[in-house]
């Protein structure tokens, strides 16, 4: 495989750099240890710009090319999220999290890594033209850290043209890729609905407006707005995971909670789910004679690699892993905060394989540190190629 040699010449201090952040991991916005690694590794490979406290926690580094500036891109931006998940981990590995509770569930100490390795590498060669800028990024797990950096300014402060990000794939090869133009991960909408009916003795429902089965009704009829409102060619999910009412048998309860997440892949058939969603609960409402109380959150926007920048994605990762190792995906439904810089600017979004590991949010999930020449060569060979000189 041509992955670069220096790069595999680091990958020991890679690993250790990966396997160090995993053993401490850290919450949202509450990556301040993990920050300060980032940010005193880049300053050790001499990186020309090192600035904290983007988007609250995220760190960006700017590595200037040696080559003749040419008349094309200026800049582009690599992006690692660093975050963790509220996970207790069961790997037993002997780099475990150190903290309860806590665990790198989803990669993103092998994200960070990776890119810390890119950044080493392109600051030790500069064979480009222009600025990498290597964007450490704070909550991604939840907190719309990457929308917190864009409106920091990052994007202008820093001068991105392009902008580029990769995540581990679980059951993808090691030493593979996989991405598609156009939306690869979902939107992720959040619905709270809260119901009031009128409690009272199991053995008088006619007495009552029972919340459960408002409840039920409400989980079977928003099911339909899948099966039935949207075009079978197009995708969505509905999933309410929580319901919460009563406490004893012989009780019926008052009040009933439901949670659940809404996923879309196009801004039409998010608007289409939310109205359709809205309706449903009035209509629930007036049949059943209970008070619905809904609230409906927008997340995470759907992620929409660029035509463009997704040619060039495939073409940097096929000179990695050869051309048979690169995979045309089908669109995930999780969700990734990716998606508002690829809002502002024009990139791409790759998953890079992890192999048979255990699956993404997973307590005994591990990144496996095999993937690190892979993702690490993609970063290098992604500058040299869009920011070589003219």
């Amino acid at each position: 495989m041509p992955i670069v040699n220096r790069v595999a010449d680091l990958q020991p201090d890679i690993q250790a750099w990966r396997r160090d952040i995993h053993e401490h991991p850290e919450l949202l916005y509450d990556v301040h240890r993990t920050a300060a690694f980032v940010a005193d590794r880049l300053r050790e490979f001499g990186c020309d710009e090192v600035v904290s406290g983007i988007g609250q926690t995220g760190v960006v580094g700017v590595i200037k090319g040696n080559k003749p500036a040419g008349g094309g891109l200026k800049a582009i931006g690599l992006r690692a999220d660093m975050d963790a998940l509220p996970v207790e981990e069961q790997t037993n590995l002997p780099y475990a999290s150190k903290l309860p509770g806590k665990m790198h569930a989803c990669g993103h100490d092998g994200h960070t890594a990776m890119l810390l390795g890119a950044a080493r590498y392109l600051a030790e060669t500069r064979n480009f033209a222009g600025d990498a800028v290597v964007i450490f990024q704070p909550a991604e797990e939840g907190g719309a850290g990457g929308a917190a950096m864009v409106k920091d300014g990052m994007m202008e402060r820093f001068g991105i043209d392009q902008v580029y990000g990769m995540h581990n794939g679980p059951g993808i090869p090691i030493g593979s890729f996989a991405i598609r133009p156009g939306p690869i991960m979902a939107s992720t909408d959040e619905v709270d609905i809260m119901i009031e009916g009128l409690g009272g003795h199991a053995a008088r429902p006619h007495k009552c407006v029972d919340s459960v089965l408002v409840g039920a009704q409400l989980i079977t009829a928003l099911q339909s707005i899948v099966a039935r409102s949207v075009d079978p060619l197009e995708s969505a999910v509905i999933s309410i995971c929580e319901f919460h009412a009563g406490n004893a048998r012989n009780v019926i309860p008052q009040t009933a909670t439901l949670r659940g997440t809404i996923r879309t892949l196009t801004p039409d058939v998010r608007k289409l789910v939310e109205k359709r969603v809205r309706e449903v609960v009035a209509g629930v409402a007036q049949i059943t004679g209970a008070k619905i109380d809904l609230h409906y959150k927008r997340g995470y926007p759907v992620v929409n690699n660029h035509a463009a920048e997704t040619e060039v994605a495939m073409r940097i990762a096929k000179q990695v892993a050869g051309e048979a190792n690169v995979l045309e995906m089908s669109p995930l439904m999780g969700g990734e905060d990716f998606a508002y810089m690829l809002e502002t600017r024009p990139g791409a979004f790759i998953f890079c394989g992890n192999g048979d590991s255990a699956g993404l949010h997973h307590p005994a999930y591990n990144f496996n540190d095999e993937a690190i020449v892979f993702g690490t060569s993609y970063w290098v060979k992604l500058v040299e190629e869009q920011l070589a000189a003219s």
